[in-house]
């Protein structure tokens, strides 16, 4: 996988192991309402997380950790150098740590050539008017990926993530140790940095291979390399009204059975504190849930909890189109009633389910048909916007998405028109 060239070339066949979601051809959405996010990710990824042994160490989740630790294990992971007080210093002195920081920089430094740089630019024109008016960002099907919304949205506040990706903790000193973590780390980035996605189940597996158990590292990586400090990392969870509660911290005790019920309603999550690069405080909370119909019905949770955030700006990309399909109308109705602004490719929202005259859109970049995989989502809707000569679209300088090459990315930012829904 790192013979960049070879790599490029297999892409559009790897993408049938990589991506989260398919569905048969002899089957329709209607018969499918049974699925969810977990089923159609294994339908698809046939490469398979190890089940951890039972003897095997594992840090405590509910724990809260160490602030000072947090962000020295965010910079070691990340390639950067820990605080001079931190005992990971002595870790950071060995060359297998110097190969792999020196190796980091190289791929961040690319990143910033051909992603950051002209993000950054770009959000900071056609977004301008989102940013003054976009505390809260929700980012549904985003798993680990702070690098892309807090690039995309540096000046908010709150960013609320969702994924299937387990919460994790935050790394012990003997996974530090382990020599494969760099391996790990550098293959589970690898996607990411060259195509702007991840290939998730890929990555499970690459992490748990090392005892990193879930998104929560990659969060703190990327809040490191994006010039943010932790502050405060919380083990959190959503009960079944959608309240954002401390998670237990006892779990040996034997549960009552309304405990249980109510256990097997909550929503696990971290809430993590920053403190931007412009000293501004922010504030992360990442949620393993399921946001297919039938998940939602099973665990509410997290749709009471985004619809109390007030006005939202959301951000979809690399979604595999979930939320043009009958079994996830639930997350696409709250995005749809609770937005002020949506800015996604065109994985997000199908055009068909934008009520007609509520939303103004801005379309960049270029449309072409999906990648194989996702043919059948195939929208003429944007062919016919993508080439109205009155109104063109604007340029896009940067690669997103499943067509990730900057000459094949679309972007699309609806803004709405008449009030939100109560």
């Amino acid at each position: 996988m790192y013979v960049r060239t070879a790599a490029l070339r297999l892409f559009p066949a790897a993408l049938l192991l990589l991506t989260a979601c398919s569905e048969s051809n002899t089957k329709s959405d209607t018969a499918a309402t049974g699925e969810t996010m977990a089923s159609t990710a294994d339908a698809i990824d046939s490469t398979k997380s190890p089940s951890p042994s039972a003897a095997s160490a594992r840090p405590n989740r509910s724990a809260v950790p160490d602030t000072s630790y947090a962000q020295d294990v965010a910079a070691y992971l990340g390639g950067l150098r820990p605080s001079q007080k931190s005992n990971l210093t002595t870790l950071a002195e060995q060359p297998a740590w110097q190969a792999f920081a020196k190796d980091q920089d190289k791929s961040w430094d690319k990143y910033r050539a051909t992603h950051t740089t002209n993000m950054t630019k770009w959000a900071s024109t056609e977004l301008d008017e989102v940013h003054r008016s976009s505390p809260t960002v929700f980012y549904p099907f985003s798993g680990p990926d702070f690098l892309n919304v807090f690039t995309m949205f540096p000046t908010s506040q709150t960013y609320v993530l969702m994924g299937l990706e387990p919460v994790g903790s935050v790394p012990v000193r003997a996974s530090l140790e382990n020599p494969a973590l760099f391996p790990a780390v550098k293959a589970s980035l690898w996607s990411v940095l060259n195509f702007s996605f991840f290939r998730t189940n890929d990555m499970a597996v690459d992490l748990k291979s090392v005892e990193l158990d879930g998104a929560l590292p990659l969060l703190m990586l990327f809040a490191a390399r994006t010039g943010n400090q932790i502050t405060a990392i919380r083990p959190v969870q959503l009960d079944a009204a959608g309240q954002l509660l401390d998670a237990p911290t006892d779990t040996t005790q034997a549960a009552s059975p309304n405990q249980k019920s109510a256990l097997a309603k909550s929503v696990p999550g971290v809430e993590m504190k920053l403190r931007g690069p412009d000293g501004q405080p922010k504030t992360v909370y990442y949620f393993s849930t399921d946001l297919s119909n039938h998940g939602l019905q099973v665990k509410p949770a997290p749709i009471q909890f985004v619809r109390s955030l007030g006005p939202l700006t959301t951000y979809v990309k690399s979604a595999t189109y979930l939320m043009h399909k009958l079994y996830f109308s639930e997350v696409r109705r709250l995005v749809l009633r609770h937005s002020r602004y949506i800015l996604q490719d065109d994985s997000g929202i199908a055009m068909k389910f934008f009520q007609k005259g509520a939303w103004q859109f801005n379309y960049y970049g270029t449309y072409k048909r999906p990648i194989n995989l996702f043919a059948k989502h195939y929208q003429p809707e944007l062919t016919a916007a993508y080439t109205d000569s009155t109104h063109r679209p604007k340029s896009l300088p940067f690669g997103t998405g499943y067509n990730w090459r900057q000459t094949d990315s679309n972007l699309l930012l609806a803004r709405r028109l008449i009030p939100l829904a109560d």
